[in-house]
């Protein structure tokens, strides 16, 4: 389900909404995704939160590496060294949607200096945030856009080969009635259709 956010920072990300980049995403009990993410004028959305919102509990924070791909320490390094005089928003918006950059800034993330004045210090900690954001969502948007959800009939009550309760001959759970959640791309599809044969066959 996509996440809603706090008040400030849900306001002050909220011109954000439509920007999306690819990232990883960790939960506290570990569980990462990397996929894409994607801004709302409520929150968080986009495949990769889609998928960590099912190991996600309200309290909790999120790990959010928003350049996965690209090594931030180096790459400020190398930028450095060919464009001193470049600014640290400019720099990074060649890697990161610059309107994230600019949010960032005003977050005071970026601070507003070229990539000669930035100190090692600042570098660090520059990249520790980007690469660890921390947030901490206020709570879902629900079943209303949920993708898939959680919970049902605990499928150790079940035959594995018919779907049939053990508890209750001739009752029978399939889809997802049945407490099995897989992840997107078409996982949750193919246990629907692949418990419905499994119980038609035995019917």
């Amino acid at each position: 389900m996509p996440f809603t956010l706090h008040k400030p920072l849900l306001e002050q990300l909220q011109t954000l909404s439509g920007v999306a980049l690819e990232t990883t995403i960790d939960a506290q009990d570990g569980t990462r995704f990397k996929e894409a993410m994607l801004f709302t004028h409520r929150g968080l959305s986009g495949p990769a939160v889609l998928q960590i919102s099912s190991y996600w509990l309200p309290g909790e924070f999120l790990t959010i590496d928003l350049s996965p791909a690209t090594p931030l320490d180096a790459f400020l390094t190398v930028q450095r060294e060919a464009h001193p005089n470049l600014s640290l928003k400019n720099s990074l918006a060649k890697i990161l949607p610059k309107r994230l950059v600019e949010v960032l800034q005003t977050l005071k993330v970026v601070p507003d200096i070229t990539l000669k004045q930035l100190n090692s210090r600042q570098q660090a900690e520059l990249v520790a945030t980007l690469h660890a954001w921390r947030i901490q969502p206020n709570g879902t948007e629900g079943y209303r856009t949920a993708e898939v959800t959680l919970g049902g009939v605990d499928t150790t009550q079940l035959s594995s080969k018919t779907m049939e309760a053990r508890a209750v001959p001739g009752l029978y759970f399939i889809g997802e009635v049945a407490d099995v959640t897989g992840w997107l791309g078409g996982y949750n599809f193919q246990w629907a259709w692949s418990s419905a044969w499994a119980c038609a066959q035995a019917l």
